[in-house]
């Protein structure tokens, strides 16, 4: 899952596309068990640049969605 988003660092129609296809899940799905893997040691361990990234992104995001809602 790693390696897919370092190959896939942006969404687009593709990418939802290519989730299917590689991992037979919806996109939400797959959203949801990576927002999962980032907060493991192991991925961290794994991949701790590409970790880092996406809990930034994934913070910005929950902090953007808060600003919106208040």
């Amino acid at each position: 899952m790693l390696d897919f988003e370092e190959q896939w660092p942006r969404w687009s129609s593709a990418k939802d596309e290519a989730i299917r296809v590689r991992f037979d899940i919806p996109p939400a799905r797959y959203f949801q068990l990576l927002n999962r893997l980032i907060d493991t040691e192991e991925a961290l361990a794994a991949n701790p640049l590409l970790v880092h990234r996406l809990r930034r992104r994934r913070d910005d995001a929950a902090a953007h969605r808060q600003r919106r809602a208040s």
